[in-house]
């Protein structure tokens, strides 16, 4: 069964995932909309920049995320100028790391699902009088709630699978920084297949479940034609 160090491993990664996921959604939901619409000739460097971390070798963008966020990279020179703390090696780093390095999980489902939306149900609303953001929150949102959903999935079960990234960026401590599959890495090394089998397993399952939401949920409410 899951010993006391695997049950906290299991509760930070499923932290690191939602709170990750929220962010995602908070900051992706405008950027991809920006996108879906823009005109601007060079967005497209816009979107192979958020599309990096597919191709990427995890433990190259945990190693720069490494050298931004330590005590003499950028980020963590200016946070030990202000007095604060260095933020590799930290929960909050891992934060930072697994939103950008699931960014393209999330951004590409809402920019895939606004383009799909088309002018014409805008237009309609606009005739009504309904100003930029009531369009944006009462047509928009709704049309493209498979794309929410797609989004918010992929994003949390791509974080719980992390580990170039979380590795580089937070190490292996235990109770602050040791995600799930961290864990299942260590019980591997340390010949404890039982332990290992208990982790992946139940990840495995969750994941799996997670899928069979998203694609259940996706026939069940079909794109509305108008």
């Amino acid at each position: 069964m899951f010993s006391q160090p695997d049950l906290i491993a299991l509760a930070i990664t499923l932290k690191l995932a939602f709170i990750t996921t929220v962010i995602l959604l908070l900051l992706g939901t405008p950027f991809a909309w920006w996108l879906s619409r823009t005109r601007w000739r060079y967005k497209f460097i816009l979107e192979a920049i958020v599309a990096l971390p597919l191709v990427l070798p995890p433990t190259v963008l945990g190693f720069y995320l490494l050298i931004m966020l330590g005590p003499n990279g950028p980020v963590g020179g200016l946070m030990d100028a202000i007095g604060g703390r260095p933020l590799a090696f930290t929960f909050t780093g891992l934060v930072i790391g697994s939103v950008i390095y699931s960014m393209p999980f999330v951004v590409q489902p809402l920019q895939n699902a606004f383009t799909s939306i088309g002018q014409r149900p805008l237009e309609v609303a606009a005739t009504l009088r309904a100003s930029p953001l009531d369009r944006f929150f009462t047509v928009t949102i709704p049309l493209a709630r498979q794309g929410f959903l797609t989004a918010a999935v992929l994003g949390f079960a791509h974080t719980l699978g992390e580990f170039g990234v979380v590795l580089m960026i937070g190490g292996n401590i235990p109770g602050e920084t040791q995600v799930v599959s961290i864990a299942i890495y260590d019980h591997v090394e340390s010949l404890e297949y039982v332990q290992a089998h208990w982790l992946s397993g139940g990840l495995l399952l969750l994941s799996f479940l997670m899928l069979i939401a998203v694609y259940a949920l996706n026939r069940r409410f079909r794109p509305i034609q108008l």
